[in-house]
């Protein structure tokens, strides 16, 4: 049986998604469900309620002989009116790729790129595609780097993700908030295993970029940013402090969400300044 990875989109240029210019691959599914989850048609897969078939203006989805949701992406007119209709947080738009097809697209812009990062979704709960990915890339393109964007929910001390970290130059992992209540109502997850993996790929040299989005009154940011900048301190690691907005997030989730000012964003620069992180980038 041929493996395969399910894929929301591919950016073929993207200068966000890690060192250098970079193709990101976005994969399909979540191990969390964040309340201001700015993609959260990436979330679950397709439940084949077809509901988004009739709502597609252009003909652009159909349904199988088998039950599927079939996308015509030359039709697509990218309106997203799909994903809007969709009540599951998931999207008709993904596509089944094996690693041969996705090699293909690296080579046609391999001359222009660093490397490429894998995200999604979340890209480790597809470890196994990724590693044979990944091992492909380097035989064929040793110069590109590989990278992955993590929310750090799965155990990757464990053995059977060791051939999958050995293969991945290096990790982005979010820590969204430190304190364990606030970090299971906000994510449906516990943060103990996020912790674990922040040591762990600071430890053995993997982490590149540890993020933290900023949500104002609802989640102790001082906490946060002060645990992972002591966790980072005088290493080569980049720490984002992403300011949150509102764009993408769902409408029934923006309720207790807000914005933070460009002073607390400064006090987060400063307090991780103060704590020996050497490479800050506010956004």
């Amino acid at each position: 049986m041929i493996l395969t990875g399910k894929i929301n989109k591919i950016i073929k240029f993207s200068n966000v998604d890690g060192p250098g210019n970079r193709m990101a691959i976005f994969f399909q599914g979540c191990n969390f469900n964040c309340d201001y989850c700015h993609n959260p048609e990436t979330i679950n897969i397709c439940k084949k309620c077809y509901g988004c078939i009739q709502k597609c203006p252009t003909k652009a989805l159909n349904k199988s002989e088998e039950g599927d949701v079939i996308w015509n992406e030359k039709l697509c007119c990218e309106c997203d009116e799909c994903i809007k209709t969709c009540n599951f947080d998931a999207s008709p738009k993904v596509k089944d790729y094996t690693v041969d097809e996705l090699l293909e697209n690296i080579a046609k812009v391999k001359s222009f790129i660093k490397g490429i990062t894998v995200s999604g979704g979340e890209s480790t709960l597809h470890y196994k595609f990724i590693t044979k990915l990944f091992i492909e890339v380097k035989k064929r393109w040793p110069n590109l780097t590989c990278f992955v964007d993590t929310n750090g929910g799965v155990n990757l001390k464990d053995e059977k993700y060791k051939e999958f970290v050995e293969n991945t130059d290096a990790f982005m992992l979010d820590v969204k908030v430190w304190e364990k209540n606030q970090h299971l109502k906000l994510t449906d997850q516990s943060v103990e295993m996020v912790i674990e993996n922040l040591y762990f790929l600071r430890d053995i040299g993997k982490l590149f970029e540890v993020r933290t989005v900023v949500v104002s009154e609802r989640l102790d940011n001082r906490l946060t940013v002060e645990n992972v900048s002591k966790a980072i301190s005088g290493r080569d690691i980049r720490y984002k402090i992403i300011k949150y907005r509102h764009y993408g997030v769902r409408d029934d989730r923006k309720e207790h969400l807000f914005s933070p000012t460009d002073s607390e964003l400064k006090e987060l620069e400063e307090l991780a300044k103060k704590n020996g992180v050497k490479n800050i980038l506010i956004i």
